[in-house]
């Protein structure tokens, strides 16, 4: 088994997009097809300002936590399987969120 954690911190993100949970929502859903994974499930919370979202995908999960009024966001995408691109659905979410400056890390994991 082969595993990809991709991971970071966005600033300078547009905070109209932030604040929106169900264009958030539709992100997450179209990173995990960029990524090509397999979603299961979506979920997603509006908290003070910002928004959560969480999705399922058959493969592990992706997440976004916003803070907009910060411009500032925290993504997640991790996935198992040498089928899915997580650093292409992370770069996608980084996109999408118009973030002018990117911390983005990767850790890989092979596991026999």
């Amino acid at each position: 088994m082969y595993g990809v954690h991709v991971y970071g911190n966005l600033y300078g993100c547009d905070q109209s997009v932030l604040s929106n949970e169900e264009r958030l929502r539709q992100i997450v859903i179209n990173a995990a097809r960029i990524g090509n994974m397999t979603l299961l499930d979506v979920r997603s919370w509006k908290i003070g300002e910002g928004v959560s979202v969480v999705a399922i995908v058959l493969e592990s999960h992706i997440t976004i936590h916003t803070w907009p009024e910060y411009g500032f966001a925290t993504v997640d995408v991790y996935s198992c399987g040498k089928h899915t691109d997580p650093e292409k659905a992370f770069d996608y979410i980084a996109a999408a969120l118009k973030a002018q400056r990117v911390e983005r890390r990767t850790a890989t994991r092979h596991l026999e």
